[in-house]
């Protein structure tokens, strides 16, 4: 991936110390993409780059514990009567070998998400496929659940990715949902730099709306940055990844896990206090300077200094934005959030933002409003707009083989009773 953060070199490096720095910078843009759990972990656990001064700046910040990052109440994982059953998407008899597998089109912390097309009717889907161990690993079982509910309460909005069904085999869980090729927005910011106001406006728009949404059943989706937000082949928003949502905040409830991803992180976050939906709409402040400016608003290649830069740096806004643009950053990026935009009326105190003026709100939810970019796809199988990193990788043979064989008979029986209620899948599961 195309380094996108760039500032002024430090004078007088040596050959080692610039390797070193070049080393983590890369290593920082790509596990941008796993969140701040995994990133820190790498540093933490590896010897050489934890002597590098710039990352004990960061370690000395002595961020959570891998438990406290994503865990509210870690625990052992849960045994069959504390499962929610999830079966309304589930698909019995769905297996791998209902489809052909073509290309990798992304990856995350604990699998990949594939481009598929089903055998019997050639429709094509993005299949999330995830490692059971892996998750287990790290106790995120009640992440992936919970990412499910979400998923199934996702199809009513215009803006959220769809999931069309989801099984599971003895080492892996198989999310098929809505595939979308118009590119992520990191991705058409990476090759624009930036976007004008109007362009900017009606993504925030789409965005705003989906968040909304979300918030209306009491989610908070936590982890709003331009590389979970899609573009579908017209150009209209896909909100995706809901792997750090949290259920069940009431209107004026609050958690307090440390969770995000640094660039986006808001200050109460950060604090280690308890925070409210009103962190969503933090997020949806940073998107969109970045999408006006090119770069989130507290930004430093530094970390430790980032983080000092949104606890405690005034908002910096150049004067090439309009005054309703201005009024509105301001708003979202305040860092009291008990003063912050929408934290009064949520969604409500958003669209009625004079930014948003020029938006009819039903004509955008119902998707009438034009695109002001369209991605030009020529059809499903136009890559152009995913990552080479991703597309260039070989589909894993392991996709539509049999497990494992280093999964032990125990260990199958503990996924099996981790996951009970995601789905079942054939008694005759020869094919995976």
């Amino acid at each position: 991936m195309t380094i996108r953060r760039t500032e002024s070199d430090p004078p007088a490096l040596t050959y080692s110390k610039m390797r070193g720095i070049v080393t983590l910078l890369s290593a920082f843009m790509k596990q941008r993409r796993m969140g701040l759990n995994d990133f820190i972990q790498k540093l933490a656990t590896n010897s050489y780059a934890c002597k590098h001064p710039e990352v004990q700046s960061i370690l000395n910040m002595n961020p959570p514990q891998e438990a406290e990052l994503m865990n509210e109440n870690p625990s052992p994982p849960p045994s069959p009567s504390q499962q929610i059953n999830l079966g309304p998407s589930s698909n019995p008899t769905a297996k791998p070998s209902d489809f052909n597998f073509l290309k990798v089109i992304g990856k995350g912390s604990f699998g990949k998400v594939l481009l598929a097309r089903h055998r019997s009717d050639d429709k094509f889907y993005a299949v999330k496929v995830l490692q059971k161990k892996a998750i287990l690993k790290k106790k995120e079982e009640k992440h992936i659940m919970s990412e499910r509910n979400v998923l199934l309460k996702n199809v009513k909005h215009p803006f959220l990715v769809g999931l069309h069904y989801s099984f599971q085999t003895t080492d892996k869980l198989y999310f098929v949902l809505d595939y979308i090729n118009g590119g992520e927005l990191f991705y058409h910011l990476q090759r624009e730099r930036c976007f004008l106001e109007p362009r900017a406006r009606f993504y925030a728009a789409e965005i705003a709306s989906a968040l909304g949404y979300l918030h209306s059943l009491n989610i908070v989706y936590r982890d709003l940055k331009p590389e979970n937000i899609l573009l579908d082949s017209q150009g209209h928003i896909v909100l995706t990844d809901f792997g750090l949502c949290k259920e069940n905040i009431e209107p004026n409830g609050t958690t307090s896990t440390f969770c995000g991803t640094p660039e986006y992180l808001a200050p109460e976050v950060l604090h280690k206090q308890p925070y409210d939906r009103t962190v969503d709409w933090w997020c949806l402040g940073a998107v969109i300077y970045e999408t006006l400016y090119g770069l989130p608003p507290f930004y430093s290649r530094n970390t430790a200094e980032m983080y000092d830069n949104i606890l405690n740096k005034p908002l910096q806004l150049k004067p090439n934005i309009s005054n309703a643009a201005r009024n509105l950053l301001e708003g979202l990026l305040q860092k009291d959030r008990t003063k912050r935009l929408g934290c009064t009326d949520d969604f409500t105190e958003i669209k009625n933002h004079m930014f948003f003026s020029p938006i009819n709100w039903d004509d955008l939810n119902a998707k009438r409003i034009t695109p002001p970019f369209n991605p030009n796809v020529t059809g499903p199988s136009d890559l152009r707009h995913f990552d080479p990193e991703f597309t260039d990788e070989p589909v894993p043979s392991s996709i539509g083989c049999s497990p494992d064989s280093t999964l032990i008979t125990a260990s199958i029986k503990e996924a099996a009773e981790a996951f009970l209620g995601f789905s079942y899948a054939p008694s005759m599961d020869s094919y995976l």
